[in-house]
């Protein structure tokens, strides 16, 4: 007999702004460098940079299926979700494979906008705000790492929309209707997501734009 679902509360509206301006974001950000486009390539990654620093905040301030503690476990559990320990119909927010792709998407990006922070020559236009913490050695490195660690990043978003095609098809889960929406079909009576709230909303919010914008300044001292 077919479980009985109705649609509930997965996503929050924050997480679900995030989600998608990366998926804008990260194209862009690659056709700016293939186009010699600097400056939008520039402004672009430091907003990039808000977007990252956002969720890892919201990671800790947000609702249920926001916070690293209800998804982020240890082996034990991804162990027993791949001997099938896991009920998708009566359980919201990301498993436990889904949990090392949410760090992956964030990690990696982040330490490509680190790379691009200290990468650039002075000669070329394209600089990033930190170069001139490091010596020229190191930025010739971290400007290669940068053109090459891109298609890391680019290779992980290709394994998580293929996690998606494959949740789609077999499991019948329509995790992209569910992240547009922020519902989704659970089995009746499973409980949804919490609220989120408007104050550490504003504080992570506050966080994510005053970091970047220094950081864009040449990251001044502060006294």
């Amino acid at each position: 007999m077919a479980t009985k679902t109705e649609p509930v509360a997965i996503w929050d509206w924050p997480v679900r702004v995030v989600h998608w301006s990366f998926v804008l974001i990260l194209p862009a950000m690659w056709l700016t460098a293939e186009n010699s486009a600097w400056g939008w390539h520039m402004r672009l990654g430091h907003v990039l940079l808000g977007l990252v620093i956002f969720r890892l905040l919201w990671g800790f301030l947000g609702t249920d299926t926001a916070r690293f503690a209800t998804f982020v476990k240890g082996p034990k559990h991804l162990l027993a979700y791949f001997k099938g320990d896991h009920d998708h119909r009566r359980e919201i927010g990301h498993n436990p494979l889904g949990a090392l792709a949410v760090l992956g998407l964030l990690t990696l990006p982040l330490v490509q906008i680190g790379l691009g922070l200290f990468a650039g020559d002075p000669y070329d236009g394209a600089t990033g705000p930190l170069n001139s913490l490091v010596s020229v050695g190191t930025a010739d490195t971290l400007t290669e790492t940068h053109e090459w660690f891109v298609y890391v990043v680019f290779a992980m978003i290709g394994l998580h929309i293929a996690a998606v095609a494959m949740y789609a098809g077999a499991l019948m889960q329509n995790l992209v209707g569910a992240m547009v929406t922020g519902r989704g079909e659970k089995a009746v009576g499973t409980k949804g997501n919490s609220a989120p709230s408007t104050g550490k909303f504003l504080i992570a919010l506050a966080i994510a734009v005053a970091l970047p914008l220094w950081i864009y300044a040449g990251a001044p001292p502060l006294t």
